[in-house]
């Protein structure tokens, strides 16, 4: 998949095919970004077709989950990693996930009796839409029967067992043989791809999707809204190059406009103030002949 040449933006979105899991127009959302990576400022994020084939290129079950819950989660790395299996309620209707910072979980440890120290924010619930997702997690944790508990070596105590036990250069080494995979078979990204990708990738999807910003900032755990307003920056850049402004008009055309306004309607108008009455510019204006129809 070369990214190096995108079409043209098209005019309204078209809906595309049921496979792509949001409706929308693919190579106008691949020219966006493309637009956006042109500043530093805004967010470096994948598209859903993209995530879904460098999934592809992580065959082992235990690794590609990890990067599949970064995907449906938004969540930080950290996050992630810190997940056991009591973190996940996969019942229907509304399976979902219960995420928390480090600096959420260090509160949560020293916590006495009473109330939350102050400025604590409490772990976030994320709902999981895709039961694709919510199904790989079931067969992974069948599959590699991860535990719910595990002795912990060095206190002796009994704990709730981590899925991923690993660090989180573990991870980034994951994605960068993922990465080398996917060229070797000539499918190329044009972003970086780090664990940080898939959060703000996540944000992107959700705001295709429709969901309200003031959702997505609970969503993302965000506690500004000007944290979460930086995704929208990106649809800026969209509406405005969708509104095709046309600034240029033929130049015989402007020139017969003016020569027909004469300079005694200049005076006029500037003697009524720097506010020009819009019925009034009309009349002088239909006087052109660049504007009125021609004779047949």
């Amino acid at each position: 998949m070369s990214m190096t040449a995108f079409p043209a933006l098209p005019g309204p979105y078209s809906a595309l095919p049921a496979s792509l899991p949001v409706a929308i127009d693919y190579p106008a959302a691949l020219a966006l970004r493309q637009m956006a990576l042109a500043h530093d400022d805004h967010p470096k994020y994948l598209l859903a077709p993209e995530v879904s084939a460098l999934l592809h290129y992580i065959p082992d079950l235990y690794r590609q989950t990890l990067i599949a819950t970064l995907w449906n989660t938004g969540a930080r790395i950290n996050e992630a990693l810190a997940l056991t299996r009591a973190d996940f309620t996969l019942t229907p209707p509304y399976p979902f996930v219960q995420l928390a910072t480090l600096k959420q979980r260090t509160e949560k440890a020293v916590r006495t009796a009473g109330r939350a120290p102050a400025g604590a924010i409490p772990s976030r619930i994320v709902p999981l839409s895709d039961l694709q997702f919510v199904s790989q997690i079931q067969t992974m944790v069948a599959t590699l029967k991860i535990p719910l508990e595990r002795r912990n070596k060095k206190t002796g105590r009994t704990e709730r067992a981590r899925i991923w036990t690993i660090a989180d250069r573990t991870v980034r080494s994951w994605l960068t043989e993922a990465v080398e995979l996917a060229r070797a078979d000539g499918v190329v990204f044009s972003v970086p791809v780090t664990p940080h990708t898939f959060r703000h990738s996540y944000a992107m999807h959700m705001l295709y999707a429709g969901i309200p910003l003031k959702v997505l900032q609970s969503l993302m755990g965000h506690r500004s809204t000007s944290s979460t307003e930086v995704y929208t920056k990106v649809f800026a850049l969209d509406v405005a190059a969708r509104h095709r402004v046309q600034f240029q008009m033929p130049a015989a055309d402007a020139v017969a406009m003016l020569k027909n306004i004469k300079s005694e309607d200049y005076v006029a108008l500037a003697g009524r103030g720097s506010v020009v009455q819009s019925e009034q510019l009309n009349q002088i204006v239909l006087k052109s002949p660049a504007i009125l129809p021609k004779q047949k």
